[in-house]
């Protein structure tokens, strides 16, 4: 349903004669004047994206045919535009898609770390919500999400930021997104409705930065291949004797859990005809089983000589990443978690896979949850943190392969008890027994 404009604390509306052409200017009080459109085009990202194509920046690029969406089923979810400088913010405009929140807010801050509600609501109805007479100041706005009304994410065509440049707030008028009903107070533009300061990823480089998503790969290679050299190991392969069958590349794909068929899968998509094309049907029919039938004698020589392809390492990276690295990190981010607890996360899902099982990174995330909360939710991040790996410890210790914790217990435990949040070196750890270090 679509909220037609309020105008509220409406001044005058102004007839303007130019020529022979009559304009009517409508005046939004004593603000109106310096009003300015200040999000389309500023930088924007959000704490997840369902795929690459719905970027944050779509919703702030002033084309109604483009839009962003969040990873679907998860809450909450959050994004945010870098206007470049403070401004007061007076008037927000949503153009939802058909995934709407019927939960959420507008939240202003100085840094992209501390945020300020200014305006909340725990009824949307989707369609586009203007919400005008607005008091905040910020170089940041934020809409964050608490609950869906969907199945799916939240998705925006438009996210529209209006204000002036004074370093003060507008006068205060009560915002509402519907002009057939009295604001109630959980749709007034204040703070009391919901706390007003709501912790996310603070600011600084996440998982996402190249140095620090380099780092995650280093970390996970010591202790997959106990080597830092994460690169090399596009043509590992071998049987470890988990039930798993063949283990190979740069994260492990199994021949027994799916990941391997799906990358072999990609990768003759996008080059027909190449080397482990012909053991398409031997990887489904060996999927969930530790079999090596219809693959040996030459899948491991055959692998080996693909991964010199670099379309075949391209498609190691791609794969990794949509399976594991980019759902992980979403959902860290989502708790409001910074690049230490990404990487807890990422490490999870990929000896644990991404299942709801529990001891699946979903089933370790739950059994989490219901001992602490994480940052996004009002917890404390250290506490939450300490719980998630306590949770992933019990679950691997069910798997004779993965009983020794280390790569838990003397490396991630580690970071976190030095309140290494933002995963900054110079790291040192143990995986296995063996030292490992990143300098500065």
């Amino acid at each position: 349903m679509n909220h037609p404009l309020r105008l509220a604390g409406l001044g005058a509306a102004a007839l303007v004669l130019v020529g022979s052409v009559t304009t009517f200017l409508v005046v939004r009080g004593a603000d109106a004047a310096t009003e300015t459109l200040l999000s389309q085009g500023r930088p924007a990202t959000a704490s997840s994206v369902e795929t690459a194509s719905l970027g944050a920046a779509q919703a702030f690029d002033g084309n109604g045919g483009t839009r962003w969406g969040s990873l679907e089923g998860v809450d909450p979810q959050w994004i945010r535009v870098d206007l470049g400088a403070t401004y007061a913010v007076t008037h927000v405009n949503l153009s939802w898609e058909a995934a709407y929140g019927t939960a959420y807010r507008i939240q202003t801050s100085p840094d992209g770390s501390a945020w300020t509600d200014i305006y909340s609501t725990t009824s949307g109805n989707g369609g586009t919500d203007d919400l005008t007479g607005l008091t905040g100041t910020g170089r940041y706005v934020r809409l964050y999400g608490t609950t869906r009304a969907t199945q799916w994410g939240y998705s925006l065509w438009e996210f529209k930021v209006y204000g002036n440049p004074a370093a003060t707030p507008s006068p205060s008028v009560t915002a509402s997104a519907s002009p057939s009903t009295s604001p109630s107070p959980s749709r007034s533009a204040s703070a009391s409705a919901s706390p007003s300061r709501t912790t996310s990823a603070p600011a600084g480089k996440d998982l996402t930065d190249p140095r620090k998503k380099d780092i995650a790969m280093q970390l996970v290679s010591s202790a997959e291949n106990s080597s830092l050299d994460w690169k090399a190991q596009y043509k590992y392969i071998e049987d470890i004797g988990d039930g798993r069958g063949y283990t190979a590349g740069i994260i492990g794909f199994c021949s027994g859990t799916g990941d391997m068929l799906e990358l072999v899968e990609l990768y003759t998509q996008r080059v027909p005809g190449n080397v482990l094309a012909k053991y398409l049907p031997a990887l489904r029919k060996v999927n969930g089983t530790s079999s090596h039938t219809g693959l040996d004698p030459n899948f491991v020589k055959d692998w080996r000589t693909a991964a010199t392809d670099p379309q075949f390492t391209k498609a190691q990276d791609d794969e990794r990443d949509r399976v594991y690295f980019n759902p992980s990190v979403q959902q860290a981010k989502a708790d409001g978690l910074r690049a230490l607890g990404q990487f807890i996360y990422y490490d999870a899902i990929v000896m644990h896979g991404p299942g709801n099982s529990a001891v699946s990174f979903g089933g370790i995330r739950k059994a989490a949850l219901a001992k602490a909360k994480p940052p996004a939710q009002g917890g404390d991040e250290a506490t939450y943190l300490h719980a998630f790996l306590d949770a992933r410890v019990a679950a691997m210790k069910t798997e004779e392969a993965h009983s020794d914790t280390s790569r838990v217990d003397t490396a991630q435990r580690v970071f976190l008890n030095n309140r290494n949040f933002d995963l900054n070196p110079p790291l040192s750890w143990k995986v296995y027994g063996d030292p490992f270090t990143i300098p500065a």
